[in-house]
């Protein structure tokens, strides 16, 4: 008899739960946070108005950007559902869930003082002893792996280490800004049209329906051509063909069948589905489709 943990999706908190509990005291969403406390973002501050509705503070904004960017999350949209997605981002976001207009919004409006900022992010990292923060390296050579060598940096050697630092960041930043341009889904989010779960579900289930139905009219024809090729062989020969005749088609789906959705009969008659008109269905399907075509 299987003995399986219960898995339960839908039991609330009793109390309610904290992000910063989750979060490990040594991650690097932490150390981040804190640093960027320690920058004097007054310039910043004050360039909002302070009329209308209140806006995301800058240092929780760039604390996601340095975040994102230092573990390659480059696009504002990757950002916004980081915020849902992972713990090191909530516990960045205090919950919050910035749209990516404000966080695109945010890095284009104060582009050259972010640039500045996480170079000093960088600097006091390696100041502190940290070879890397994410995937950046702070030492600026590979042969810099005995880092107990470099404890005392000269000056000219530090300037150099800025400079390259000043380049990573510039690469990172243009990074971003690629991929907001690009916008190119990336698969982990579903289509708007597929938003309620009566209406995956009922999309399902006509995918598998057509899947089905499509590998019975393969094999069923399959059969049929092996019955006339068994039959016509009797005719040539006037004999009874040696051998079992073929069998019926099973009716099992192999797991690896896929299907195409993008034609004109993809569209789902089941009542949920009577709010999608379809063009809508037949773009989400596409998009949805295995084989991308």
């Amino acid at each position: 008899m299987s003995n399986f943990r219960t898995i339960n999706r839908h039991t609330g908190f009793l109390l309610p739960p904290s992000v910063d509990e989750w979060l490990p005291e040594r991650h690097l969403a932490r150390f981040v946070v804190e640093v960027v406390d320690q920058l004097d973002l007054s310039a910043m501050v004050k360039a909002y108005r302070g009329s209308g509705s209140a806006s995301y503070h800058p240092a929780m904004l760039l604390s996601l950007l340095i975040y994102g960017y230092a573990t390659k999350v480059f696009s504002s949209r990757a950002i916004e559902r980081a915020t849902y997605d992972s713990v090191a981002f909530r516990f960045i976001a205090g919950n919050e869930h910035p749209d990516h207009d404000s966080i695109a919004a945010f890095r284009k409006r104060f582009l050259p003082q972010i640039e500045g900022l996480f170079v000093e992010v960088l600097k006091l990292a390696r100041m502190m002893g940290m070879l890397k923060l994410g995937t950046v390296a702070l030492d600026g050579t590979k042969r810099q792996a005995n880092a107990s060598r470099h404890r005392a940096l000269s000056y000219g050697h530090a300037k150099k280490l800025e400079q390259q630092l000043q380049r990573e960041v510039r690469q990172l930043l243009q990074l971003a800004e690629q991929a907001d341009a690009a916008d190119i889904p990336d698969g982990m989010s579903i289509p708007e049209e597929l938003e309620r779960r009566e209406v995956r579900l009922a999309a399902i289930a006509e995918a598998k329906r057509k899947i089905e139905v499509r590998v019975h009219k393969r094999e069923q024809a399959g059969y049929e051509a092996k019955l006339e090729a068994r039959a016509e062989r009797q005719r040539r020969t006037g004999k009874k063909p040696r051998g079992r005749p073929p069998e019926p088609p099973s009716g099992v789906v192999d797991d690896q069948e896929q299907i195409n959705l993008t034609d004109e009969d993809s569209r789902i008659r089941s009542k949920p589905m009577n709010q999608i008109s379809t063009h809508s269905f037949n773009r989400l399907t596409q998009r949805l489709s295995p084989t991308g075509c």
